[in-house]
């Protein structure tokens, strides 16, 4: 039986969905202003764990990862400038210009990780502004707001359960946002639900409001897409824990005090992915994208691998020599398996129970990954039947290996190879249209591109 560590409980239960067939599901998802770091990447290939092992278990899955492309400030207590309209100034660029790149590059990195987008829905921000006014005006009927110079707040003193998330400090938290500039706020853990457009600056993205020319806060946009999308009360939620203290707080003080329903069931979070000195993050400077990877001549999905070896919740430290030693045991794998010509192989019961209990328990994926190796080395065991249940595991650890993963360059068909060539020469022109021309009928033979300091490289969708 399914057993989950939900957040808001603060331990491990027994999970049995709210509907007997279908399982709801919403992922916090990028704000599309610059490439999702490895460490963000950890959040999709833990919800694809997730999903797959719901999906073993024989449930049906409604799954939302949204995209953020407007609201997200880059002080996360509503303040600063929308991290997408400040990129956009950067590149000399539109937002939705800049949206639409780095929506595409995340997606390309989910493709690159084997991440199971079949049937998840990635609705965009930008595509939800009446319903997130819809949900103010239910929290303004309920006396839940109040207007600032700036937009209108979600008084967080009228909501009883505020913090009960990870059972945070709020006296903590109210310290840390002593630098907020709106002096308006009655509580400093207020939050803003709609921002209006400030005179002294030009928005790339504002809408007509009831209350006045602006846009949506950060927290509404979550509430009003999930909640749309999934219902007022749905299964499970997931993100990375940095989201606990601020934005799923908030996510469950609106939601609730609109509806007067529970929100969410299960809240799931990932531990970081570090580096020496604390968390990895694009604020900080410090961040490793997936090209970085190829570049060093990682394959994804050998970073994929490694996060495997690490327990969701458990934080774990980003290093090259981690990496290429998480490259040579998929090298290993995939070898082993391409090795066995027999096809007519049965899985071994014993070993898929075991392999079952670990993802079954909280998603113990470091168990289930020396399961792998365990039994690779019986020698009790036949080839054919290794092999079957090796393919069997690999449903849910999604590592690819019925395929050459470390052979795509020689296999990729003589009409990609010329039109690599041709992309080749178009880059060294600066000729980009015709570059990105190229690139399009390169997918369409059913192949990613991705340029590297070593040349440009062809990999199968």
């Amino acid at each position: 039986m399914l057993s989950f560590f939900n957040t808001y409980t603060g331990k491990k239960e027994p999970f049995i969905p709210k509907e007997d067939a279908l399982v709801s599901m919403y992922h916090c998802g990028p704000t599309v202003y610059k490439y999702a770091h490895v460490g963000n990447l950890r959040s999709y290939v833990f919800a694809d764990i997730l999903k797959r092992t719901i999906l073993e278990e024989g449930f049906k899955i409604k799954q939302v990862i949204n995209i953020t492309d407007v609201g997200h400030l880059v002080g996360d207590r509503d303040s600063g400038e929308d991290k997408i309209e400040e990129e956009a100034k950067k590149e000399h660029k539109n937002v939705r210009e800049i949206a639409s790149f780095y929506t595409e590059e995340f997606l390309k990195d989910l493709r690159a990780l084997n991440i199971d987008t079949v049937g998840t829905l990635f609705p965009k921000a930008t595509e939800y502004i009446e319903e997130d006014i819809a949900l103010i005006k239910r929290l303004e009927q309920k006396g839940y707001t109040y207007a600032t110079k700036d937009g209108i707040y979600f008084d967080t003193s009228k909501f009883k359960n505020y913090g009960r998330l990870g059972r945070v400090n709020l006296a903590g938290l109210e310290e840390g946002a002593r630098i907020a500039v709106n002096k308006e706020k009655r509580n400093l853990t207020d939050f803003a639900l709609w921002k209006f457009s400030q005179e002294e600056t030009t928005r790339q993205q504002e809408w007509q409001s009831p209350w006045g020319l602006g846009f949506p806060g950060w927290h509404i946009e979550c509430s009003a897409m999930s909640m749309k999308l999934l219902g007022e009360t749905f299964d499970i939620h997931t993100g990375g824990i940095d989201h606990i203290p601020v934005h799923h707080q908030n996510e469950i003080a609106q939601s609730e005090a609109a509806t007067g329903k529970q929100f969410v069931r299960f809240w799931l979070h990932n531990a970081f992915v570090n580096v020496e000195g604390g968390k990895m993050g694009k604020s900080l400077g410090n961040f490793t994208n997936l090209q970085s990877l190829i570049d060093h001549g990682i394959h994804p999905l050998s970073y994929r691998y490694w996060l495997l070896t690490a327990h969701y919740r458990t934080p774990i430290l980003f290093s090259w020599e981690a990496l290429e030693g998480s490259d040579i045991a998929l090298r290993k794998l995939n070898e082993y398996v391409k090795k066995i010509s027999e096809d007519d192989g049965i899985i071994v019961s014993s070993y898929q129970n075991e392999f079952k209990t670990f993802l079954e328990d909280d998603l113990d994926t470091p168990k289930a990954i020396a399961l792998l190796w365990k039994l690779i080395k019986d020698d009790m065991i036949s080839d054919k039947d290794k092999k079957a249940t090796v393919f069997y595991f690999d449903r849910i650890l999604g590592l690819n290996l019925s395929s050459r993963l470390f052979e795509e360059n020689a296999i990729v068909p003589k009409e990609v190879k010329e039109l690599i060539e041709k992309r080749t020469v178009a880059r060294e022109t600066e000729n980009w249209q015709e570059a990105d021309s190229l690139r399009d009928q390169i997918f369409a033979f059913g192949f990613e591109v991705r340029d590297t300091e070593h040349g440009t490289f062809a990999y199968k969708k």
